[in-house]
């Protein structure tokens, strides 16, 4: 499934990141008291580090397009397997993750309202899940973070600040990996209850 390996890619750049961040931290360190580090090695680390912070961008920004094709597919099943299931139009499932202020809660009713669709089994819904909930929250948190580490890297002027920012982005690329995961867990399941869904017999 596109949307998971998506995920994979960006999870694995992301652990590369972390450790390019570390390093340079490191070698920041080391510049007040270690002779031995030269310009060429700044240079080289100023180099890796803005090549990593592209191609991290662009894996997440390509983990976002798979995950948004994902859920628009999935919720087109979901409104065939329960149409009154869905507190919004379909559009929203798009447009809820870039319209200001109701991006906090918009993405996260049309994912519960998918996978309470999916996993219905008779008259009655079944519960909101506490996965999908979980999920929210760390991507929440991580989004927050991140945004914060990235005004900190804007903001560095001196070696301390450098290093800081660049270990504070350790952080938030840790918070964002278990988002990944969270995320990688609600596509399993609910791809697999709407193939399940699916399967079933007609009577």
């Amino acid at each position: 499934m596109f949307a998971l390996s998506a995920l994979a890619l960006d999870s694995l750049v992301g652990i590369a990141a972390a450790v390019i961040d570390l390093r340079r931290a490191a070698l920041i360190d080391r510049i007040p008291v270690d002779l031995t580090v030269t310009e060429d090695d700044l240079a080289v680390s100023d180099l890796v580090y803005a090549a990593s912070g592209l191609v991290e961008m662009a894996s997440y920004l390509l983990a976002v397009v798979a995950f948004l094709v994902w859920l628009y597919r999935v919720r087109v099943n979901a409104e065939i397997l329960a149409p009154h299931e869905h507190r919004h139009p379909r559009q929203w499932t798009i447009l809820g993750w870039i319209v200001p202020i109701i991006w906090f809660w918009f993405p996260k009713q049309i994912v519960d309202d998918v996978w309470t669709a999916s996993h219905r089994r008779g008259p009655e819904p079944s519960p909101r899940s506490g996965l999908v909930t979980t999920w929210w929250a760390a991507w929440l948190i991580g989004s927050f973070v991140s945004n914060a580490a990235g005004r900190l890297l804007f903001q560095a002027e001196d070696l301390e600040s450098m290093a800081a920012a660049a270990r504070f982005d350790v952080v938030c690329i840790a918070l964002m990996l278990v988002a990944a995961g969270l995320a990688a867990m609600v596509i399993h399941k609910i791809s697999n209850a709407q193939e399940a869904r699916r399967l079933e017999p007609v009577h």
